[in-house]
């Protein structure tokens, strides 16, 4: 707080830079400080990286001797849709902790300073896609020891991990609205969870869509995770379908021009009663 404190005061003392620069210097140092508090609270790192582990150790060793794909094994299958679902998951902690400052009052201590209003939702975000990156890096590491056998070149695999990054991004600021409007803890975290579940169950993540009933093939096919997860099981399997990479760059695009003004409008809101 003391650092951010001479921060601010360094802002209305100099003049010569731009609030461009002042914005993503204070959203700098409160990601540095959301940082800080993973390292002196580690249960919140291990336990995002707990639940993703385990889905892939129930689906890789008790569901897939029973689920049949072709081309590949049901491993390099699986964990294009576990790396989705670990970016999907760990971003719900973004509007779950803006619930929780807000209930603390820290939130209205950052109001108290002359700093850039965004900064403390970018901020946030930037310390959560830091640490959803180690998540994705651990599974890596799991995926490998569960038969993963990535098949395309670095170049795809980088490809892979910007577009498993931008899911973590993008759905860090659509979790940031719900964990601003909504009044408890709780009632972020149960809301997250009903937008999550349909759009990752009906997907491809873990099973073919060829074997759903029509309407829900349809859905599954279409809607933004299966889009993205397809592009990231394309790339690191050496198979990269194109238009299908390039939608999945236009969903999660798309999902962050709509839900960064919606979380800086409901943050105006929620900080003026």
């Amino acid at each position: 707080m003391n650092q951010l404190t001479h921060l601010a005061r360094q802002k209305g003392t100099t003049r010569l830079r731009s609030t461009l620069y002042w914005s993503l210097a204070h959203a700098l140092l409160l990601a540095r400080r959301q940082l800080t508090q993973i390292r002196r609270q580690p249960d919140q790192l291990i336990f995002a990286t707990l639940q993703p582990v385990f889905l892939t150790l129930l689906f890789r060793y008790v569901f897939g001797g029973a689920i049949a794909v072709s081309g590949t094994s049901y491993a390099n299958f699986l964990m294009a849709g576990i790396f989705v679902e670990a970016a999907l998951t760990s971003s719900l902690s973004t509007g779950f902790g803006l619930s929780t400052d807000l209930a603390r009052g820290l939130i209205d201590r950052f109001r108290s300073l002359p700093m850039a209003q965004s900064a403390v939702l970018t901020g946030r975000t930037l310390a959560d896609l830091t640490r959803n990156g180690f998540v994705v890096l651990v599974m890596g590491a799991v995926g490998l020891l569960v038969g993963f056998r990535p098949a395309g070149n670095p170049l795809a695999w980088l490809a892979a991990t910007g577009l498993i990054l931008l899911t973590c991004f993008a759905f860090s600021w659509l979790s940031a609205v719900p964990g601003l409007l909504l009044s408890s803890s709780e009632a972020v975290q149960s809301a997250s969870l009903i937008l999550l579940y349909p759009l990752l169950l009906a997907s491809n993540a873990f099973v073919p869509t060829s074997t759903m009933p029509l309407v829900l093939r349809v859905f599954a096919e279409h809607q933004p995770v299966s889009v993205v997860i397809g592009a990231v099981r394309g790339l690191l399997l050496d198979r990269p379908d194109v238009p299908s990479i390039w939608q999945a760059i236009a969903w999660l695009l798309g999902l962050l021009v709509i839900s960064i003004p919606l979380a800086l409008l409901a943050y105006g809101h929620r900080t003026a009663r």
